[in-house]
């Protein structure tokens, strides 16, 4: 498709995770910037939280007053909401509205009251961060109210102008738009539902049952009522609603009652990737200080060919496999291996603090181990953290006789932890291997990461990413350097299996054979590059708009 055919005046896009990194979707935004800018160069405005403070800026934004002057010397905006201007420190550097939102919480139950009147969202039985998402959202709606105003973005102007909205926390900013704005089209994106993320996080089979569920009664029977009532209500009135792959758009079918009209599954750039003269230093670096580490917890000296192997990600224990995860490195060890292997699980948790004693350790050149060698970081609630008392339980012990060693990264890996000081990135090119065996994963960034560092992944079939490999290429490490497991409701043992086996083979392969499958996952990684994927956001503007225009006439 021609990008070139949809003329735009202006697109806004609002999100909680614009310059504020917490998951996959700052990873969509902030990759997507760069070609979204080389179309509308500047006409493009990006709409986060400003959540920061002098002692605690957003290491993302670079603040600059002059963007947007005239309009913020003459805007007006709700008491209490007041806004920063910058742009994004990321490829492309898009223009970025940050919007304070505390002058909303004394007038929000009147925001929920027109809100139910106009679109019966059910705001009644909110909790938890339900009311801090809506008061950012209402006041992004005022701020591109706002901004449509003084470039005289009016109904009969016939201006193009899109406001774009991700996840339910930005929901009640889309209504507001639809309320206010009937002349700017609306574009709605879902990348996970709330109801379906909670079913599996409540331990139920999703997937199996699907065509039983009603949404409305699952979220009564879990307490999603008011997220589950907005991101409902946001989706239906849209001028387009979206989602990240086939796998969620059954799922907003049945529990949303809205098929999505376009699919926009999520591109990539590899800007982060070292060039070829800096790969080898980069990768090598990585590994030294991952196996550094490795051996300060347990006291083994391990070989330069030690088999290294990841998983990341949210603490969502179940929904992310970290569970299957654990078993299949477990099952690996009675395996025939040439090497040994230390399977790293990357996942924030409650982190204390980093263990003075590993520091010590890692310090000192004597490697003789030291006490509970699984864990980098003390964690606040080792109790009750499922992710160390599946380690324990499984019996992982990291002796200097097993085959096996797991090793539990309970922070954030932002360059600061007091143990690694790297950024994710930065270790993530000293991986042989890492393992995304998803429950519930509308997409999967962590493995398209994966292997655009040449990293060979395995996923699973209920991962939007891994149903794109299954469509666009054979399932094979040498073929794509990645290998989808087949998963449902009720295979958990065979999947396990097929994970450890997938390790073994891995393991086992030579130099070259090595070499090949690394070269497979890069060119896979360059298959998902946003100038092809963004003929899906150009379809979804075209959608937006033809509804809009017919709304008007």
């Amino acid at each position: 498709m021609d990008s070139s055919i949809v003329a735009l005046d202006l697109l806004f896009e609002t999100s909680w995770e614009v310059c504020n990194k917490i998951g996959g979707i700052y990873t969509v935004l902030s990759t997507k910037a760069k070609t979204l800018q080389k179309l509308y160069k500047d006409k493009v405005i990006f709409i986060g939280p400003d959540v920061w403070s002098d002692e605690n800026p957003s290491p993302y934004f670079i603040d600059t007053p002059s963007i947007l002057e005239e309009w913020k010397s003459k805007a007006k905006l709700p008491e209490g909401v007041s806004v920063r201007t910058g742009r994004w420190d990321v490829p492309g550097k898009p223009i970025v509205i940050l919007v304070k939102f505390e002058g909303i919480y004394p007038v929000k139950d009147k925001y929920y009251a027109e809100m139910w009147n106009r679109f019966g969202v059910d705001s009644l039985h909110s909790y938890g961060d339900y009311d801090e998402s809506c008061a950012f959202s209402l006041a992004a709606g005022a701020v591109i109210e706002s901004v449509c105003s003084f470039y005289k973005a009016t109904p009969k102007s016939k201006k193009s102008v899109i406001a774009h909205f991700d996840e339910w926390q930005t929901g009640m900013g889309l209504l507001y738009v639809k309320w206010k704005l009937p002349q700017v089209a609306t574009i709605f994106t879902t990348h996970a539902t709330s109801i379906g993320r909670s079913i599996c996080g409540n331990g139920k089979p999703l997937y199996g049952y699907l065509n039983a569920y009603n949404g409305d009664v699952m979220a009564r029977e879990l307490n999603m009522e008011a997220k589950h009532s907005l991101e409902k209500a946001a989706a239906h009135a849209a001028d387009c609603f979206t989602t990240v792959s086939d796998v969620t758009a059954r799922e907003c079918e049945q529990l949303l009652d809205l098929r999505p009209q376009v699919v926009t599954p999520n591109g990539f750039e590899k800007n982060f990737v070292p060039s070829r003269s800096k790969f080898d230093d980069a990768r090598a670096a990585a590994r030294k200080k991952l196996i550094d580490v490795a051996e300060a917890l347990t006291g083994r000296i391990f070989p330069e060919n030690t088999m290294l192997v990841a998983t990341s990600g949210r603490c969502e224990y179940r929904n992310k496999g970290i569970d299957v995860y654990l078993d299949a490195v477990a099952s690996l060890g009675f395996s025939d291996i040439k090497r040994p292997v230390v399977a790293f699980v990357m996942v924030p948790a409650w982190m204390k603090e980093p263990r003075p004693d590993l520091k010590e350790a890692v310090a000192s050149e004597a490697k003789s181990g030291i006490a509970d060698p699984v864990i980098t970081h003390w964690l606040n609630n080792p109790g009750e953290d499922p992710i160390i008392n599946r380690i324990h339980g499984i019996g992982f012990t990291n002796d200097k006789f097993s085959h096996t060693y797991v090793v539990y990264v309970p922070c954030y890996l932002n360059g600061t932890d007091g143990i690694f000081d790297s950024a994710y990135y930065d270790l993530l090119i000293g991986m042989d291997a890492t393992v995304f065996p998803s429950y519930y994963e509308p997409w999967g960034y962590t493995p398209l990461e994966s292997v655009a560092f040449g990293v060979p992944t395995v996923t699973t079939s209920l991962s939007g990413f891994g149903q794109w490999i299954l469509s666009t290429t054979d399932n094979k490490f040498s073929s794509c350097g990645v290998n989808v497991i087949a998963r449902g409701d009720d295979n958990y043992p065979q999947v396990v299996e097929n994970i450890s086996g997938a390790l073994q083979l891995l393991n086992n392969a030579g130099d070259e054979e090595i070499a090949k499958i690394s070269q497979a996952a890069s060119k896979t990684a360059s298959k998902a590059a946003w100038s092809y994927f963004i003929t899906y956001y150009i379809e979804a503007f075209e959608v937006a708009l033809a509804s809009k225009n017919k709304r008007l006439k």
